[in-house]
């Protein structure tokens, strides 16, 4: 019976057109830019220990071009690094009667925990509105869609007082000129690390523009993590949160006995 097909299947793939036969053509691959981003970060790894009160990481690099400087406005570096998102609900209280009540709430979806923005200038000057949204730069674009329905009217304000509070806590900034760029070719910005850091994987987003434009991106990952005695208390309070409190209570037992007794025996002497 399969003899008696192959020739029949020889002469329909004869009869197939060429280029039903032949392998499709290789797209073209995209023209690389003029200019390009050659970075690095001084460090990929950040550990919390029990003593961590912050920390500071180098990101440097240069531009890599195949001609001269191009005329025209001058390059401009933005250096992006954001922490871990997380789905939160921002509530809005009011007093009434004496107590204190929640009269709105606002769910997002996704907020960075940690999110600083710098930059060779201003950011309003060397980045345009559209590029700003494709890219998501900005603080209050670093924030992703609400979730749930809506509860409120406006929900503008609930977010501006998320980023005023996240602010403060220094877990948002915006450094506006803490790219240093020297003859548009190299540059280097030094990002300070706040000692309530989270544990996590955070990206670094590095933007190179001309005349309000993003030209080339470049990223790099930097994780986050507890070592040491502060990583086995986190997981056993995570993991065995009943241990996790016998074991806080007795030391407090501990150390209020320890107390008591080290006060008698300087009272007696």
């Amino acid at each position: 019976m399969r003899r008696a097909l192959a020739p029949l299947l020889a002469l329909m793939l004869l009869a197939l057109p060429l280029a039903a036969q032949q392998p499709p053509p290789a797209l073209p691959s995209p023209a690389l830019p003029s200019e390009q981003i050659v970075a690095g970060l001084s460090r990929d790894d950040v550990d919390i220990t029990t003593s961590f009160d912050g920390s500071e990481i180098i990101i440097y690099g240069a531009i890599k071009r195949e001609s001269r400087i191009p005329q025209g406005e001058p390059l401009d570096v933005i250096v992006v690094v954001e922490g871990p998102s997380q789905a939160l609900t921002v509530r809005h209280k009011e007093r009434r009667l004496g107590i204190w009540i929640n009269t709105g709430r606002v769910s997002i979806g996704s907020a960075p925990s940690f999110y600083v923005v710098a930059s060779t200038r201003p950011l309003h000057l060397i980045l345009t509105p559209e590029e700003d949204q494709r890219y998501r730069v900005s603080i209050p674009l670093a924030m992703r869609a609400f979730a749930g329905p809506m509860e409120v009217e406006d929900a503008v304000p609930y977010t501006e007082a998320l980023i005023r509070l996240r602010r403060a806590a220094d877990l948002y900034r915006q450094d506006d000129g803490a790219v240093r760029l020297a003859e548009q070719t190299l540059f280097r910005a030094d990002v300070r690390l706040p000692a309530n850091l989270i544990e996590g994987y955070y990206s670094t987003r590095i933007f190179l523009l001309r005349d309000g434009k993003v030209i080339d991106t470049f990223r790099a990952p930097i994780e986050v993590r507890k070592v040491g005695l502060e990583r086995w208390l986190y997981r056993l309070a995570l993991g065995q949160p009943f241990i996790y409190g016998i074991m806080s209570l007795a030391i407090a037992v501990a150390a209020g006995w320890g107390a008591s007794a080290a006060f008698r025996l300087v009272k007696r002497s």
